[in-house]
């Protein structure tokens, strides 16, 4: 869901239900032990993790929001800025690098016009380098979504970008409130 600058943040109500069942999961006072799935939440509802979404989560657990900050800043998962309909992740350790993903990352910076930590003007893009992937065997690859691509080259890179502008004509990066710095 893409919600607009200046709105409130607040959950839908199927949502609100989810997060009452995670956090009944937990013993009374240990709310925070739910940050990590109601944050998966938060960003499938609202595109990525504003200051004001991530306030609003700490409200819900019940603790300080640099408790939230702290967490949503430390996993590559979760985005603090706005991002593109397609965040293609890529492994940048030794491994990787060794079978050509420097090669690959720069080709696709290229090609859409961006660098890493970038998304397209279009919004559907999302260049990012991450820590190792666990799929050593299988690089240079990437992660979009809940999907690993590998053995990339380019020209599997291009059949993909077209696969996925296909799928999102007239996207526009998700913007809720202002970005966390």
């Amino acid at each position: 869901m893409t919600a607009i600058a200046n709105t409130e943040v607040k959950f839908s109500a199927e949502k609100l239900d989810k997060v009452a069942e995670i956090i009944s999961r937990y013993p009374e006072g240990r709310s925070k032990s739910a940050i990590l799935p109601i944050l998966h939440l938060a960003q499938e509802e609202f595109g990525w993790l504003s200051v004001e979404v991530m306030d609003y989560v700490a409200g819900i657990l019940k603790i300080q929001p640099i408790e939230v900050y702290e967490v949503a800043t430390f996993y590559s998962m979760y985005h603090v800025k706005p991002v593109g309909k397609f965040v293609m992740e890529f492994c940048h350790t030794g491994p990787c690098c060794l079978v050509g993903a420097e090669k690959i990352i720069k080709y696709i910076e290229t090609k859409l016009n961006i660098k890493v930590g970038e998304t397209t003007e279009d919004g559907i893009f999302t260049l990012k380098t991450v820590e190792c992937l666990a799929s050593c065997g299988s690089a240079p690859m990437m992660q979009v979504g809940e999907y690993y691509y590998e053995h990339l080259t380019e020209t599997k890179v291009d059949e993909l970008i077209e696969k996925w502008r296909g799928e999102a004509p007239g996207v526009r990066a998700h913007v809720v409130g202002s970005s966390f710095q």
